[in-house]
């Protein structure tokens, strides 16, 4: 902090009038650029606070615009690097962009309470001229000549711009700063009337407000005005006029006091282009589109929008391979590119972030829906050209969601969030595309998000469930296990299925701890029905997913919970699909191995699914196949599907060579269960037996060799 400071005073002092010495002044600028510092770094992110610093400096005596100048030079260079990501006070968390972004905005606002305290300060010593020059005005009339001498002094010496007119809105007299204002022609301000000074940019209530003051209905008003000079150049200011009475209070003239604006105007809009300007393509931001997405929004009912999201696809590939400072020019082209298709009316191109990009166009119903396909099929035209990057031609694609509707229905967060969906909807089938929102898949996406967000807490909450289906031998009906099925019971959606969530644990990485916990309840129900049926053991088998079978910790778990439960290995029986083990290299394989070693049996769940290489079950390490249902459910049915009877005896007769044994999922029927047990398969499990339940129900079906239920 005290570095900064002393960088700050050594730029602005020599133009600062203090009695203060150049120390004593440093340390007075540490408390306000700790504010800096800390607005910098504050969550939420408040730029008003540098209001308060700019404010500081006039009540210091820094008016000069040469300190103002410097300061914001100061803030520019050096605040980030002091106080930003490596500086002392960085909390972490923001990039180095955001800080430069968030220090953009601090300067706008130091400019803006600089401004206004200058101003301020301005207008009260306009208002002390004012009287000043009414005195002079009345002394010179009615005293002493000195007077008149001091009123001439104070009119013409003033910094600020001073005139003053009739009623009717003659110029009488102006001094010297408001000449120099208009360009310094005497003749082209004081033959003018103050009617002839109206400008486009002025609001209505301006020369209402000063119908009034002429009426004597007013006293005075302040509004910021803007005025042409002689060479066309626009002037603005801010500008007070007041009434002047004469002794008897009948209302004599008015007075003009004037402060030169132009050059402060012009930083707030320099400043205000940065914040809603995208620093590197020049497009409007996220800031600026969300401005003019709402304006669609709101506008005249039957009004209708069009809006395009883009993601470029595989853009990450091109900053991997060629470096950030080579995606950085390839955003521009498409930039560039993006702004050649959106130059009809109502049309707009932002850059929201990264390689994200929207489109938006507005226009009559009848034709809005035809300009949005029609902006979507010349987006994606433009950007099939290669692009020419470092020597070599790059093919871009992207992906486009696009949402339509009427003003007045939805709001710009909504519209955008169905956008994006849609996106990754076109992106998943395939990219280089567009698709249309549907609101029923965004419901579903939006539903997918929620459960994604809901899992860690359900985890925690106890919110999952097993269900077991029993598993049970063709020879004679009698139960051999159960297949452990997990269940959530969602407090707003109720049971929901494994294929509901189980995708979602897989991409977030919560399938880790779920299915540990999957295994060490099943592990110990399976304990459970051990000791419940006097130390005969009813299997367990538990399904293991393709990243909980790269796992570090899979064999040491497992081991650990058998040898909590007191279980032997043997009961247990670990089911891996056929697809996550398609081109499994022996480092993959090692785990299942040594599990396998230790008495845990194998299944290979699925098979057939996978189109794997039959000669790979020698390399395997399972004990048996789990055959897919889509095999056998031509023998529901007697007389059984002949191609699918001498498929299932093949794979039944290439196990048994290879000493595995055979279990068949979703057996329906009797017919399809007799056929099964005929082609010599070993155990069976579906709704023919039992669907799947709690675990009571499986141990009261074992007591009863598994009785056929529906």
């Amino acid at each position: 902090m005290a570095r900064f400071a002393t960088i700050w005073g050594r730029a602005i002092f020599p133009v600062t009038a203090t009695s203060l010495t150049r120390p004593e002044f440093e340390r007075h600028l540490v408390p306000l650029a700790r504010t800096l510092a800390e607005a910098l770094h504050a969550r939420p992110f408040d730029a008003s606070v540098a209001q308060g610093v700019g404010a500081e400096l006039v009540a210091v005596h820094c008016t000069d615009p040469e300190a103002l100048a410097g300061t914001l030079g100061v803030v520019e260079s050096y605040l980030v690097l002091y106080c930003g990501p490596d500086g002392p006070a960085d909390g972490g968390g923001e990039s180095t962009e955001e800080y430069r972004s968030r220090c953009a905005r601090l300067q706008h606002g130091i400019a803006a309470g600089f401004a206004r305290a200058l101003r301020e300060r301005t207008l009260k010593e306009q208002e002390a001229i004012a009287r000043s020059a009414l005195t002079a005005r009345i002394d010179a009339q009615q005293a002493l000549h000195a007077s008149e001498e001091r009123f001439r002094a104070v009119f013409e010496g003033a910094a600020v711009g001073i005139g003053i007119a009739d009623l009717d809105g003659n110029i009488l007299e102006v001094n010297d700063a408001l000449l120099k204002m208009f360009g310094g022609l005497e003749g082209h301000v004081r033959s003018r009337n103050v009617s002839e000074w109206g400008h486009p940019d002025d609001t209505p209530h301006v020369w209402k407000m000063y119908g009034e003051l002429v009426r004597g209905e007013r006293e005075h008003y302040r509004v910021e005005k803007p005025y042409y000079r002689h060479d066309g150049t626009v002037l603005w200011t801010n500008l007070t006029v007041s009434l002047l009475r004469d002794a008897d209070g009948v209302p004599q003239y008015q007075l003009a006091l004037m402060e030169d604006t132009t050059e402060r105007r012009l930083l707030n809009l320099r400043l205000r282009y940065e914040a809603t300007h995208d620093a590197l393509t020049g497009l409007p931001n996220r800031t600026l589109f969300f401005e003019r997405l709402e304006k669609a929004l709101n506008a005249a009912p039957g009004s209708h929008f069009g809006l395009c999201y883009l993601d470029l696809d595989g853009f990450k590939a091109v900053n991997d391979s060629l470096g950030h400072s080579a995606g950085d020019r390839l955003l521009v082209e498409v930039a560039d590119r993006l702004q050649s298709c959106a130059t009809g009316p109502g049309e707009v191109v932002a850059r929201l972030g990264g390689d994200e990009f929207v489109a938006l166009t507005t226009g009559p119903r009848a034709q809005a829906g035809e300009k949005v396909t029609d902006l979507a099929v010349r987006i994606l035209t433009a950007l099939s050209t290669p692009i020419r990057l470092e020597g070599r031609e790059l093919t871009v694609r992207g992906s486009i969601g696009i949402v339509e509707g009427v003003s007045g229905e939805r709001t710009p967060a909504e519209v955008l969030r169905s956008a994006d969906i849609t996106m990754y909807r076109a992106k998943a089938a395939g990219g280089n595309r567009f698709e249309f929102a549907d609101a029923e898949a965004d419901a579903r996406a939006i539903t997918r998000h929620g459960l994604t967000n809901a899992l860690p807490a359900a985890l925690e909450r106890g919110e999952f469930f097993i269900e077991y289906q029993p598993l049970v031998h063709l020879h004679d009906g009698s139960v051999h296990g159960a297949e452990a099925l997990v269940r959530w019971s969602h407090p707003q959606y109720g049971v929901l299925g494994p294929d509901r969530f189980i995708p979602l644990a897989e991409r977030t990485g919560l399938i880790v701890p779920l299915g540990r916990w999957v295994l060490e309840e099943s592990v110990r129900q399976a304990r459970t029905w051990q000791r419940q049926h006097g130390g005969t053991p009813l299997r367990v088998n538990v399904n293991l997913s393709p990243t909980q079978l790269t796992h570090p910790g899979l064999v040491a778990d497992t081991l650990r919970v058998l040898e909590s439960s007191g279980l032997a290995p043997g009961a247990l029986c670990l089911e891996v699909t056929e697809s996550a083990l398609i081109g499994a290299d022996d480092e993959l394989l090692e785990p299942l191995r040594r599990l396998a070693a230790v008495g845990v049996d194998i299944a290979l769940d699925d098979f057939g699914t996978g189109y794997s290489n039959l000669a790979n079950l020698r390399r395997l390490p399972v004990s048996v196949l789990k055959l897919d249902r889509s095999f056998t459910q031509g023998m529901q049915q007697e007389p059984a599907d002949p191609v699918d009877v001498k498929i299932v005896e093949g794979i039944v007769a290439l196990a048994h060579s290879l000493e595995l044994a055979v279990t068949v999922e979703g057996v329906e029927t009797g017919a399809q269960a007799a056929q099964l047990r005929a082609l010599g398969c070993d155990t069976a499990q579906g709704w023919y037996y039992a669907r799947p339940g709690a675990p009571d129900r499986i141990h009261a079906l074992s007591l009863c060799d598994a009785t056929p239920t529906r």
